[in-house]
């Protein structure tokens, strides 16, 4: 089971992670949503499409742009199409 922790909160867990790049992308309904802030930040993928991005906040902590996800991908990249990703200090444990 995977999972993602940030300041001592997990984030999400799954043990249906699709690994993509060595990042594990979680299903949606595997998030904690609570800590889920949307972004405007976008950046573009020629393979994957356009992400967009999610700040976390933990415990009145910001971690900015911490989590993204493909609301609509590539065909070659459908597998994570909505799934959510992270970095920037969020540990995944495999």
């Amino acid at each position: 089971m995977a999972k993602a922790i940030w300041n001592g909160t997990v984030l999400a867990q799954s043990d249906r992670t699709e690994v993509v790049e060595r990042n594990h992308y979680f299903p949606p309904e595997t998030i904690n949503k609570e800590y889920f802030k949307d972004s405007s930040t976008h950046t573009s993928c020629p393979w994957k499409g356009v992400a967009s991005y999610y700040t976390i906040v933990v415990d009145g902590q910001e971690n900015k742009d911490a989590a993204w996800y493909y609301p609509q991908t590539k065909d070659g990249a459908k597998n994570i199409e909505g799934y959510i990703a992270f970095w920037k200090g969020v540990k995944v444990e495999p």
